[in-house]
């Protein structure tokens, strides 16, 4: 897959500085993980989008769009699961 570049969307940035400290180190190392394989085993396309995909951290999700052509991966959200999809 090669590196990719990764960007936060300004609400995404503050819904990870609002975690727990744990909770947000572990979500911010998977999404470190996304520049080296930004489609992993257990991630989904999101349905009515063309491209937005979604990981699983426990409870919570990271929702993002990818870029194949400037390998760029964009974190838009960072929900709980009870909120990621309204």
């Amino acid at each position: 897959m090669g590196n990719y570049a990764i960007t936060f969307a300004r609400s995404a940035r503050k819904e990870l500085e609002n975690l727990d400290i744990d909770t947000a180190t572990k979500i911010f190392h998977k999404i470190e993980e996304l520049s080296i394989e930004c489609r992993p085993q257990g991630c989904h396309k999101l349905k009515g989008d063309i491209n937005l995909w979604r990981i699983r951290m426990g409870d919570y999700r990271v929702i993002y769009a990818i870029d194949d052509k400037y390998k760029h991966v964009d974190i838009t959200a960072i929900k709980h699961r009870s909120e990621a999809y309204r």
